[in-house]
């Protein structure tokens, strides 16, 4: 479909692809460390689950970052705001490459998590740049980006330590290419300040106004609830990946650990026409169709763990299962027809990074614990939990227009959304 179709007119031509791209590059902060986890503990000299803190606060750090940061696109210019947090972030991954401890570099992870928020920042710009009915489809194309980032940067890191011999080669490399970013990104996106009703509170009224969001939107609870259950299952299995493959019998380098996030690209990239189902089929059912390819992941890591086939095919369905369950989510929220979207964003993006974090920090327990086992149990117990909150929605006649007949109603509301941005 060609760009006058899917965007409104006056919007920059490349903007769709340079905040796809921007997108993955920044996500991307969050994630390259996964692989290198192995390689911290050696470098301080400590155990797995200490030098999982690294993943964990990258985790929590994200998490307070969308929820201190991100309602601030209702409300002031995106142009600042944005080159801010890239400045921000740059010097934090400094920080980090030269950090002389876990407890330091823990730190330095923790402050460039919460300034890495643009992602979060560009989701509700992108969708109110979209033409009525094209919301999905631009969501799916910014939201593989997402994926993109966090697989790749899993491949790229690994690669960097390999060639460089140290894990904080990767972090430096993070710095130039976020630094890389202030040249392009900021103007790309709005220069006006947001005309939303966030924009005539305080800061501080409107972080108060987040926790009302959740009582008066039934699709935020259930996205934010599928959110949540779906990225603690992600999260587990990368956060711990890097660990199962060092360990014997597998006895992996860090560059072949990382190639397992390349391994991912073909799940990811069949996730981005989740966005079209979602406008088409509904949000429902592209929900129940991530489900089950995140449950069937974990059987296979389950089942053949010790496989480094089962484990590239599951990775993929790994991918594909998070990122359709991520563009579903979000579509819905984003149809409720609230001016605020970032502010919806906000609290649903909190519900899955705080979910992140939590799948991390147990993952990391359970397999200092039960090893690959407990990483699987904690994995589709997680997935399970969310076939549980989806079930229940179903059953008990939840109000959102997202399943069966209702499919037809939930591309309108897509389309009223982007109609009246």
């Amino acid at each position: 479909m060609t760009r006058e179709a899917t965007t409104r007119p006056g919007v920059k031509r490349g903007t769709i692809p340079v905040f796809a791209t921007a997108t993955a590059l920044t996500v991307s902060n969050i994630y390259f460390t996964q692989p290198l986890l192995d390689e911290i503990a050696r470098s301080f000299h400590t155990s797995a689950s200490t030098a999982g803190l690294v993943a964990t606060t990258g985790q929590i750090g994200y998490a307070l970052g969308i929820i201190a940061i991100v309602p601030l696109a209702d409300s002031v210019r995106l142009r600042r705001l944005t080159t801010v947090l890239l400045l921000i972030t740059a010097v934090a991954l400094l920080a980090g490459a030269a950090a002389p401890s876990v407890a330091l570099l823990s730190v330095a992870t923790l402050i460039l998590s919460a300034t890495t928020v643009l992602p979060q920042v560009i989701m509700p710009t992108v969708v109110s740049m979209a033409t009525p009915g094209n919301a999905g489809r631009i969501l799916g194309a910014v939201g593989t980006g997402l994926t993109m980032g966090a697989l790749l940067s899993r491949t790229a890191a690994g690669l960097i330590t390999e060639a460089a011999g140290t894990w904080r080669a990767g972090y430096t490399v993070a710095a130039v290419i976020t630094a890389s970013l202030l040249l392009v990104l900021p103007r790309f996106m709005p220069a006006d300040t947001p005309a939303s009703d966030a924009a005539q509170r305080s800061y501080f009224r409107l972080l108060a106004s987040l926790p009302k969001l959740v009582t008066e939107h039934a699709p935020l609870r259930l996205s934010a609830s599928l959110g949540a259950t779906v990225f603690a299952a992600f999260s587990a299995f990368w956060s711990s990946l890097a660990f199962h493959l060092t360990a014997a019998p597998i006895s992996l380098g860090p560059a072949v650990i990382g190639l397992f996030g390349l391994f991912s690209v073909p799940g990811a990239l069949a996730a981005r026409y989740s966005g079209r189902l979602a406008d088409r089929w509904g949000t429902q059912k592209v929900n129940t169709l991530s489900l089950g390819a995140v449950l069937l992941a974990f059987a296979l890591f389950g089942l053949a763990g010790q496989s480094l086939v089962a484990l590239a095919v599951g990775c993929n369905l790994l991918g594909y299962g998070t990122t359709s369950g991520q563009i579903a989510n979000q579509a819905r929220i984003f149809a409720t027809g609230s001016a605020n979207k970032a502010s919806l964003n906000t609290v649903y993006i909190f519900s899955v990074f705080a979910g992140g974090a939590v799948g991390s920090a147990v993952a990391s327990s359970m397999y200092t614990a039960h090893g690959w086992t407990g990483v699987v149990v904690t994995g589709m117990g997680f997935a399970l939990l969310a076939a549980v909150a989806l079930a229940w929605h179903t059953v008990s006649g939840g109000r959102t227009q997202v399943s069966g007949t209702a499919a037809r109603s939930d591309a309108p509301d897509l389309e009223e959304v982007t109609g009246h941005a």
